[in-house]
């Protein structure tokens, strides 16, 4: 009742956590992320929130609202330094997979003036348990629309290596849990062997959960790309992530 209350109330936030290029540490772009501060709850972590939106059919209101103020707020960043603006990621949950959705991104798109390659739309592997051909089609049109998509947590839910090399995706975006395990050769092996199909297949990688300099240069080493995490910046509100577009900020800063 009290989740239904802010959404109506459109009491749920979004914080933004950058995530860089890992050579030179450049900023690229944004994670749009849902927070919550309740009247008489206080914060209510994400942890517990999204699982209560998911189990009482919430999740696509939330979804949406997400949606439409990540990319308000993205159209309105410009680096001082001339360089491209940096992106915005937002996830999707498998609920909004649905017909409507290319619709709803286009609307929001044409509202806001956000170029459609700025946007990312990150789907999990549960997403993609069973594709069938209206998801297919969803993603497709999702594709004409010129936004990117991103397979989050790769590894750690269901997806098979014959969906993967058929899905129209552009990232894929390494969990945490293996990051926070490199000092493992077993799991160092994994994300190696994760990064070069990901270069086979075309597709930039995201290093999730990085929190320290030894996880950021083992990462960069290996090939990785970008990453985001503790040891690189943490979520903030908007205000904060408009001063570091604006100032260029790098990973150090």
């Amino acid at each position: 009742m009290a989740l239904r209350r802010a959404i109506d109330r459109d009491e749920i936030g979004v914080h933004y956590q950058p995530i860089f290029a890992l050579a030179g540490e450049r900023l690229s772009g944004f994670e749009a992320l849902a927070r919550w501060t309740d009247d008489e709850l206080g914060t209510v972590s994400p942890g517990d929130f999204i699982p209560v939106a998911e189990e009482s059919g919430l999740i696509a209101l939330v979804g949406r609202n997400v949606l439409a103020r990540a990319c308000a707020d993205a159209a309105r960043w410009a680096p001082a330094d001339g360089s491209p603006a940096p992106g915005i990621s937002v996830n999707v949950s498998p609920e909004q997979l649905a017909p409507a959705l290319p619709r709803e991104v286009e609307a929001v798109l044409e509202r806001t003036g956000l170029a459609p390659q700025r946007l990312t739309l990150e789907l999990t592997e549960s997403a993609f348990v069973s594709v069938t051909g209206e998801t297919a089609a969803v993603l497709a049109d999702l594709c004409r629309l010129g936004v990117r998509l991103a397979l989050d947590d790769f590894g750690t839910g269901y997806s098979s290596l014959h969906q993967l090399a058929g899905l129209p995706l552009d990232v894929l975006k390494i969990d945490q849990s293996f990051v926070a395990k490199l000092d493992d050769p077993r799991t160092r092996t994994i994300v190696t062997a994760t990064l070069a199909m990901a270069e086979g297949l075309g597709l930039a990688v995201t290093a999730e959960g990085i929190e320290t300099e030894v996880q950021r240069s083992a990462l960069h080493a290996m090939g990785c790309s970008h990453g985001q995490g503790f040891g690189l910046g943490r979520p903030a509100p908007v205000e904060s992530a408009m001063a570091l577009v604006a100032q260029g900020a790098r990973a150090a800063a």
